[in-house]
C-alpha cells in the first residue's frame, strides 16, 4: 500500500477514472442548487440527480467527482467515534446508462489493488453484496476476490421512496487484530456490529430497478437505463492509507488540531478520551466550507445548523482552557490543507473569518444570557421544592443555548440536584429522528421517464428570432410518442424562437399558426428535454402532424417585459457587489413579466441608505444607454474575461457571456435588451429576509417602475392634504413641526398624569395588608391610561410602604394590571402571570416589576381578593 496525502488519494481517485474516459465533474456547493427536497448537498451523487432521473441528459454518460458534503443527523457522535464528521468528502464514479455491474467492479478492484493506483493488498480486503444478487457475487470471484472475503448482507439493496433503487456491493478493508481485542473475527462484518477493524471504504450502487413502494421488491421493473452510482469516503480511505487510528489523524484534521494545541495549552492524543480536538476540528471545516459556499448562520434551517456547529466548538474551547474568540483563526489552516482542489476557502478567508468572529462574539454573550438562565431555572426549581432537573429543561439549554450537557449537570449536581439523563436521552432522541426523516425525504429521485429520454432529434433556439419556420419532429401525448396530436401536447421543432425557462428566466409564450396563417396551437410553456431541445406545451385548436411546418410565433410584448427583467437582474447584482460587498452572492432569481426578484447572501437587511444608492446606481447604468454586448466562446476564455458564473446554472464547455460596457459581465444563457436604456426605469419594491443568511428584493422596471413612481408620489399628495402643506416639498417640514407638537402634548399629559398619581397615592398606599410575613397593597385604581400605573408604581418605590405593590385599573374596555416587588421572596413577573387570569389576561416582566393586560374588568375585584392567597 502507498504512502500518500489526501490530496494525492483524491487526485489518484479522479485520475484513475479519466482514464476509464470519465468526465471529472467539480465539487458543487454545499448549499443545494434547485433541490428544495435538500438542507445540504449530502452525498457524491446529490448534485447527479438530474442525470439519473433521466431529466438531463449529460454530454458524458461517464462522469467521476470528488464532493465536498454535510450531514448533521449525527451530530452527537462527532469526535466520540472514529469515522463521524459532519463535512466530509465523497470521491465517486458514476455511469448514466453507459457500463453496468461488469465494469463498475473491475474497475473497482483495478483502482484499490494495482500496482499503478492504491496497492491495497488484496487478503485486507472484503466484500458484502445482496444475497439474491448472484451475478455481483459471480463478477467479484472473476476479478479475483477469494470468496471467502465475500459476505452476504440482506440490508445491501439501495432505495429511499420511488425511483431508482438497486442491488449495493460495499467493500471493507481489515485493520488486523489489533484493532479486534476479543477477536470476534468475520463475525463483526457479516452481523453489521459495530468496529473498528473492518472499515467501509467503498459502496457500488447497481441501480438497476424502478422502486414501487406498492408491489413487493422482486416484481420491481428494470429501468430503462441502468446506472452506477459510488462512494468513498476520502476521510477513511487516508485514514487507512496513512495508519491512523482514527480519520482524525491524518493531515486532513491534524494541523488544524495542532492549531488548537497551541490555542489551549493542552496536547492531543489519539489515546485520549478528549474529544474536544475532534470537535472543533470537525466543525470548523463545516464552517468555513459552508459559509464560503454562501450559507450564513442564523435561527433557522442551515442557518441553525451552522449556529449550533459554531457554539458547539465554542463550548469545547472552552472544555479546554481557550480563552476568548478563536475560532476565526483556524480557518487560513483549513483553507491550506485544501487549497489543492478546494481554493475557495483562502480566496474567501477574511468573510469567512468575519462571519465567524462576529457570530462568536455574539455567542460569548449568549453564554452569560445562558449561565443566568441555568442560575434562575435552578432557584425557581427549589422555591418549587423541587430537587431533580428535567431532562427537557437540560436538552433546551443544549439544543437552543449550545450548553454542554456535562456543563448544565455540573452546575445543578452542585447545587444538590439530581439530574433527569432519561428524560434528556428521549428529548434528544426524538430530535435525531426527525433529522433522519428529514435526511430521508430529501434523499430520494424522480422516475426515469422513458419517452422524454428517447428524444435526441436536433433542435436549435434562434435567440435573435421572434418569428420562425419550424418543422414538427416530436409529438407526445398521454406519455406517448404520436405522429399527430389534438388537445394538450408536448412539442419538439427543429428550430424555434421560443425560450425555455432556465436560469431565473421564464418561459416565452405564444402561438403556433399552420400554412394559411391560422392559429393552431397556444404555447404555454417550454422547458429543456433531457437531451437539451425545447420542448413546447402545448394547447392545440386544431390537430398537428409531425413533419409538417409551422410558423412559430412568440408573445413580443411579454417577452420585450421579461428581457427589461433579466437584463436588470445583472445590472443589480453588479450594484448588490459594489455597493453590499463582493460576498452579496446570487442564491436565487425569477425574470417574471410583470417583476424581478433577485435572491442573495447576506448577514443582514439592506439598510435603506444603501437600497438607495443600488437604485440610483443600477439607473445611472440604464440611463447611459451601455451596449449588452453576447459573446459565445470556450468556459476558460470566458473565466479569463472575469465573467462572474449565475447561480445555479450548469455550463458547458461553450458559454455565453453577457457583456453590459464596464458595469457587470457574467456567463448567462438568457436573453436580454440591447442597450440598457431599453430598460427604461429601476425601481426597489421591496427587500426582506426569507431563510438564514439569505435576502431578496423585489424590483420593477420600464413601465411598472413608473407606476410604482406614481404610486409613491399619489400617497405623498394624499399625505400633503392631510397635514395641509401646500406643496409636497413641504410635507417633511410639515410632519416634523406636528411630530414636536405631540411630543409636547405627551409631556404635558405626563404631568398631569404624575400630578393625578400623586393625588391619589396618599389614599392609595394607606392599605398596607399582611399575608404572612410580607406586607402588601392591593388597590383599583383610576388612571388614564398604563403610564399611570407606572408612576405610582414610581411614588411607591420611593417609600418604604410595602413589600408588594397590585395595581390594577380598567381603561376603557380593558384592564391593566401592575405587580411590583422589593422581596427576594416574590418575583413579580411569576405572580403578575397568576393574577391576570382573574380578568381574562397575560403578561410578564422582571422580578421587580410585571405587567399584564386583561378584557374582563368583572373579574377585578376578585383578582384583588386573591392576592393575599398568593402571597401566603
Amino acid at each position: 500500500m502507498k504512502t500518500m496525502t489526501s490530496a494525492e488519494v483524491r487526485q489518484m481517485f479522479l485520475d484513475f477514472f479519466k482514464s476509464k474516459g470519465h468526465t471529472v465533474e467539480p465539487s458543487q456547493s454545499l448549499v443545494p442548487v434547485n433541490d428544495p427536497t435538500l438542507l445540504w448537498i449530502n452525498s457524491g451523487v446529490a448534485t447527479l440527480k438530474k442525470y439519473f432521473d433521466g431529466s438531463v441528459v449529460p454530454e458524458n454518460p461517464r462522469l467521476t467527482n470528488a464532493q465536498k458534503a454535510i450531514r448533521t443527523n449525527d451530530i452527537e457522535n462527532v469526535g466520540k467515534t472514529a469515522r463521524h464528521h459532519t463535512m466530509f468528502e465523497m470521491l465517486g464514479n458514476f455511469s448514466i446508462g453507459d457500463y453496468f455491474r461488469k465494469e463498475a467492479i473491475a474497475f473497482a478492484w483495478e483502482l484499490l489493488t494495482s500496482s499503478e493506483w492504491f496497492e491495497f493488498p488484496a487478503e485486507k480486503l472484503y466484500i458484502t453484496y445482496y444475497p439474491a444478487d448472484k451475478d455481483t457475487y459471480n463478477r467479484w470471484v472473476e476479478v479475483g476476490v477469494d470468496p471467502t472475503h465475500l459476505v452476504p448482507i440482506e440490508d445491501n439493496f439501495w432505495e429511499i421512496g420511488a425511483g431508482p433503487s438497486g442491488p449495493d456491493t460495499e467493500i471493507f478493508f481489515d485493520r488486523g487484530e489489533v484493532y479486534d481485542p476479543e477477536h470476534v473475527g468475520l463475525k463483526l462484518l457479516a452481523e453489521d456490529i459495530e468496529n473498528d477493524r473492518y472499515i467501509e471504504i467503498w459502496n457500488i450502487v447497481l441501480s438497476q430497478f424502478n422502486a414501487d413502494p406498492s408491489i413487493p421488491r422482486s416484481e420491481y421493473p428494470e429501468l430503462p437505463q441502468k446506472n452506477i452510482d459510488t462512494g468513498m469516503g476520502l476521510e477513511r480511505m487516508v485514514c487507512i492509507i496513512q495508519g491512523g487510528k482514527t480519520n482524525f489523524d491524518t493531515d486532513l484534521f491534524l494541523p488544524i488540531i495542532r492549531e488548537i494545541e497551541k490555542l489551549s495549552g493542552k496536547t492531543y492524543s489519539p489515546d485520549s478520551e478528549n474529544m474536544s480536538f475532534k470537535v472543533i476540528a470537525d466543525h470548523i471545516r463545516s464552517l468555513s466550507f459552508a459559509i464560503g459556499d454562501g450559507a450564513l448562520p442564523g435561527n433557522e434551517g442551515r442557518g441553525y445548523v451552522l449556529r449550533r456547529l459554531l457554539r458547539r466548538a465554542v463550548m469545547h474551547g472552552k472544555k479546554l482552557g481557550i480563552q476568548g474568540k478563536f475560532l476565526a483563526s483556524l480557518v487560513p489552516t483549513v483553507g491550506k490543507i485544501m487549497q489543492s482542489y478546494y481554493p475557495e476557502v483562502l480566496e474567501k478567508e477574511d468573510f469567512i473569518m468575519q462571519i465567524i468572529d462576529r457570530e462568536e462574539e455574539t455567542f460569548n454573550r449568549t453564554i452569560d444570557a445562558g449561565q443566568k438562565l441555568i442560575d434562575e431555572l435552578l432557584v425557581n426549581l427549589k422555591a418549587e421544592g423541587k430537587d431533580r432537573l428535567e431532562g427537557a429543561d437540560i436538552f433546551r439549554l443544549y439544543d437552543t443555548y449550545g450548553f454542554p450537557v456535562e456543563l448544565t449537570e455540573e452546575l445543578a449536581e452542585d447545587e444538590g440536584f439530581k439530574i433527569d439523563h432519561e428524560g434528556f436521552k428521549v428529548a434528544m432522541k426524538a430530535q435525531q429522528e426527525r433529522a433522519r426523516a428529514a435526511v430521508v425525504k430529501g434523499g430520494s429521485m424522480g422516475a426515469q421517464n422513458e419517452t422524454l429520454s428517447s428524444i435526441e432529434v436536433e433542435s436549435e433556439f434562434l435567440y435573435e428570432d421572434k418569428t420562425a419556420q419550424g418543422k414538427l419532429l416530436v409529438a407526445i401525448q398521454d406519455d406517448e410518442s404520436v405522429d399527430e396530436v389534438s388537445g394538450k401536447a408536448q412539442l419538439v421543432f427543429d428550430v424555434t424562437p421560443f425560450y425555455a425557462e432556465m436560469g431565473g428566466q421564464v418561459a416565452d409564450h405564444g402561438v403556433i399558426k399552420d400554412a394559411e396563417g391560422q392559429v393552431v396551437a397556444n404555447v404555454l410553456d417550454v422547458q429543456h428535454a433531457p437531451h437539451g431541445q425545447n420542448l413546447h406545451s402545448v394547447e392545440t385548436l386544431s390537430p398537428l402532424k409531425v413533419g409538417e411546418s409551422y410558423t412559430l410565433e412568440i408573445d413580443k410584448e411579454r417577452r420585450a417585459a421579461v428581457v427589461k427583467n433579466h437584463t436588470a437582474t445583472h445590472l443589480l447584482h453588479a450594484a448588490l457587489h459594489n455597493i453590499v460587498g463582493n460576498h452579496a452572492l446570487q442564491a436565487g432569481s425569477l425574470n417574471e413579466v410583470e417583476f424581478l426578484r433577485f435572491d442573495f447572501t447576506h448577514f443582514a437587511q439592506v439598510t435603506k441608505e444603501e437600497l438607495a444608492e443600488i437604485e440610483r446606481q443600477v439607473n445611472e447604468v440604464i440611463w447611459q444607454s451601455l451596449k449588452v454586448e453576447t459573446v459565445e466562446t470556450d468556459i476558460a476564455t470566458a473565466k479569463e474575461m472575469g465573467a462572474m458564473a449565475l447561480f445555479g446554472e450548469k455550463y458547458g464547455k461553450n458559454v455565453r457571456v453577457v457583456k453590459i460596457g464596464d458595469y457587470s459581465i457574467e456567463l448567462c444563457g438568457g436573453t436580454h435588451t440591447q442597450t440598457t436604456s431599453e430598460i427604461g426605469l429601476f425601481k426597489i419594491v421591496k427587500e426582506e429576509g426569507i431563510g438564514s443568511g439569505v435576502r431578496r428584493i423585489i424590483a420593477v422596471t420600464g413601465q411598472k417602475a413608473y407606476e410604482a413612481f406614481k404610486d409613491a408620489e399619489n400617497t405623498l399628495n394624499e399625505v400633503a392634504t392631510l397635514v395641509k402643506a401646500p406643496q409636497t416639498s413641504q410635507v417633511l417640514a410639515k410632519v416634523t413641526s406636528l411630530q414636536d407638537e405631540l411630543k409636547t402634548a405627551q409631556k404635558e399629559n405626563d404631568a398631569l398624569a404624575g400630578k393625578l398619581a400623586a393625588s391619589q397615592s396618599d389614599e392609595i398606599f394607606k392599605n398596607v395588608q399582611t399575608a404572612g410575613s410580607l406586607n402588601f397593597i392591593a388597590s383599583e385604581v383610576t388612571v388614564p391610561d398604563a403610564n399611570g400605573l407606572r408612576n405610582l408604581a414610581d411614588i411607591w418605590k420611593q417609600k418604604e410602604l410595602s413589600d408588594v405593590l397590585v395595581l390594577v385599573a380598567k381603561i376603557g374596555e380593558k384592564v391593566s394590571l401592575l405587580v411590583a416587588s422589593k422581596s427576594s421572596d416574590v418575583k413579580a413577573g411569576n405572580l403578575v402571570k397568576e393574577l391576570a387570569p382573574f380578568v381574562d389576561g397575560r403578561g410578564g416582566g422582571k422580578p421587580d416589576m410585571a405587567m399584564a393586560g386583561g378584557s374582563k374588568a368583572a373579574g377585578i375585584p376578585e383578582l384583588l381578593a386573591a392576592v393575599a392567597e398568593k402571597l401566603a
